[in-house]
């Protein structure tokens, strides 16, 4: 048996052709291109155009074609791409309907959901669609929400690591300059701070730091970061030194603001949960597409600006790693994109978005953005934008806009636009009544969407993403103990026979040797880096302590002819002054040894901490090997004696001249 022409491969069924002037819609479907969406797509329409239905629609079409995709999710409307019901359950439908709904018709769950069971298979079979199609799409793809930061859905988290990106981009200049800066820009947004990347100190300082660090091919965890901050693995931004760009007390500072942010319990989720990973989020582990939605509603504007940066950035690293084609590979969704793409402002999205827009093409990756605030998207960063899906707009202002962007676009591509039947067009349309303008298509389509295979069922609030997640979760996290079995094995301990003594004396490796090497393998890494770092703050410290003798001799031979001049009364002012600016030099000099023991101190401790937390985690009673340098190397030690040396130095010259010149007088 033939497929219908709207399941073939590669044909992505929207809906069916609309005379806008009779009002009628007809039996003509439209087959969107699957390959077109390599050129991207933006979806714009008010509240109550259709255009959540018209989404997700697009994204079924793409699962029956085995397109993974990417999903971010500011609302929690697409969650409802979980709730295809092939074989329209009324119980199944009544699990999911809205009470405060059910109850404003004056209905109960349960009658509701025997109503909007049967609406569905009407209104599926409306559009030649039926259960056999819907269950092609469970099959097609395994779907699941991520919540970042939260528990409720699969957790995630992107603070465990700023990976270095791959090789490709870090050997594309551009690229990888814009990468750092995005990457810097939404950290420092988590923390609260607007940097402007060119006049920041703080943009500009961390911006070194992860350079540094990726140009070593070597990534960096929160914890490092931190310790980066207070000991850096440099002595110059630009041509100043560290110390007067960003002295070391305001650097403890930043460290600060970021170790409390992550300490503080209610930023604790987090650290916890699946590393944000982008080819595990389009495939999964046996090489079955996924559409991986990433709820992103419960957390704070600062929080989501931080997360959709890193997620945009590692979707362009991930693309670098990707062989040129033609064909549409994958798919980055983004519905209610305001504040991310703005006109004129310049949120750390913003880059890695036109970037995408820009390149990803190349690599197959088509990216739809949605949106019913149309003032609020930038037209000329849109102008690569192939596809336009136009609902009904609510101001004249935004149909404006609107127009300023298929300009644009068709300017881009090399064709003709007619405004004014532009016009027309979009003042005629209705509720679920879209224009595409597609720049692959000879003329703009008007169309009615078809019916979304999957209830809408509203925006999904935390207790129904959970609900969705428990049965997959234990996959992705392994379970911890519950707390009554962890009471209940403390009291079958407690009730156990006395322990013999060689229980009570256990091995000093109590940990399977399998278990040993990979906390042993975990930690090598970590370990491996801190030690770097100490090696750099010592050499550091020895270069700078070892400046401090002659720069305080030289201080004394300086003040020792000055007191002479004094006394022989051939002091000036001018003298007196020079020899005041060189003290105070000199005293910035040497207070830099001290900054050095400061960071070869922190860099130790660092050190020393890791080691202590593998021998705790590898049960060992014996004390870890911690790094430690004598306290006769503190240079303040030093500085007192040497000052003490020079002081004694100028009141022995100074009692020498006295006398010489007492007995000279006398003879």
């Amino acid at each position: 048996m033939a497929l219908p022409d709207y399941d073939k491969l590669g044909s992505f069924y929207l809906g069916k052709k609309h005379d806008l002037s009779s009002g009628e819609t007809l039996n003509d479907k439209i087959l969107y291109d699957s390959k077109d969406l390599t050129t991207h797509a933006v979806c714009v329409g008010m509240t109550g155009s259709g255009k959540t239905g018209l989404c997700v629609s697009l994204l079924e079409e793409a699962a029956l074609d085995g397109v993974p995709a990417i999903c971010i999710d500011p609302k929690g409307d697409l969650g409802n791409l979980l709730l295809g019901f092939p074989d329209f359950d009324r119980a199944k439908f009544s699990e999911w309907v809205d009470p405060a709904a059910a109850q404003r018709k004056g209905l109960s769950t349960d009658e509701m959901g025997a109503k909007m069971a049967a609406l569905w298979k009407s209104g599926l079979a409306d559009w030649d669609q039926g259960g056999e199609r819907v269950e092609q799409y469970n099959d097609a793809v395994e779907r699941l929400i991520f919540t970042p930061g939260a528990s409720h859905g699969i957790p995630m988290t992107v603070l465990k690591s700023f990976d270095a990106p791959p090789k490709a981009l870090r050997d594309d200049a551009d690229a990888f300059r814009a990468r750092v800066a995005s990457a810097v820009s939404g950290l420092l947004a988590l923390l609260g701070i607007d940097a402007d990347p060119v006049r920041s100190r703080e943009h500009i300082f961390l911006s070194n730091i992860i350079t540094h660090a990726w140009n070593a091919d070597n990534d960096l965890d929160v914890g490092e970061m931190i310790a980066e901050i207070q000991s850096p693995p440099f002595e110059k931004v630009g041509v100043m030194d560290l110390e007067t760009f960003y002295p070391a007390k305001e650097r403890t500072k930043l460290a600060m603001e970021l170790n409390n942010l992550l300490a503080s319990p209610a930023f604790a989720g987090w650290m916890t949960g699946q590393p944000l990973n982008v080819q595990q989020l389009f495939y999964s582990p046996e090489g079955k597409p996924r559409h991986s939605i990433i709820s992103i509603a419960h957390l704070d504007d600062a929080q989501r600006m931080f997360f959709v940066t890193i997620l945009l950035n590692e979707v362009l690293a991930w693309t670098r790693t990707q062989s040129g084609t033609s064909s549409l590979r994958a798919l980055l969704y983004m519905d209610e994109v305001f504040g991310y793409f703005p006109p004129t402002a310049n949120p750390p999205s913003k880059q890695p978005m036109l970037t995408l827009l820009k390149q990803a093409r190349a690599f197959g990756l088509g990216v739809v953005l949605a949106t019913q605030n149309p003032v609020d998207l930038d037209y000329k960063g849109l102008s690569n934008t192939g596809t336009w899906l136009l609902g009904r707009l609510q101001t004249e202002r935004d149909k404006m806009r609107v127009m300023e962007g298929l300009e644009g676009a068709s300017a881009e591509a090399g064709g003709s636009f007619d405004k004014q039947a532009m016009e027309r067009t979009l003042a005629g349309l209705g509720s679920r009544v879209f224009m595409m303008n597609n720049v692959h298509d000879d003329t703009p389509q008007v169309f009615h969407t078809r019916w979304a295979m999957s209830y809408l069922a509203g925006p999904l609030a935390r207790d129904r993403i959970k609900q969705l997640m428990d049965p997959v979760r234990d996959k992705f996290l392994p379970p911890e103990p519950k707390p009554e079995e962890k009471a209940e094995a403390a009291s079958d301990d407690s009730k156990s026979a006395e322990p013999t003594e060689e229980a009570k004396s256990p091995p000093e490796e109590a940990l399977p040797t399998a278990d040993q090497a990979k906390i042993e393998a975990a930690y090598e890494p970590k370990l491996k880096k801190a030690l770097e770092r100490e090696q750099r703050a010592k050499a550091y410290y020895s270069e700078q302590f070892w400046q401090v003798p002659g720069k305080l001799f030289s201080l004394g031979h300086r003040g020792i002819a000055l007191l002479l001049a004094m006394i022989s009364g051939g002091a000036t002012k001018r003298k007196s002054s020079s020899a005041m600016a060189a003290f105070e030099r000199t005293v910035a000099e040497v207070s830099q040894a001290n900054t050095a023991w400061g960071k070869l101190r922190t860099a130790q401790e660092s050190y020393n901490q890791l080691e202590a937390e593998k021998h705790a985690k590898l049960g060992s009673k014996s004390p870890p090997k911690l790094r430690s340098v004598s306290l006769l190397m503190h240079p303040m030690i030093w500085i007192v004696v040497l000052v003490a040396v020079v002081l004694l130095a100028i009141v022995v010259g100074a009692v020498v001249f006295m006398g010489s010149g007492s007995g000279g007088s006398s003879g």
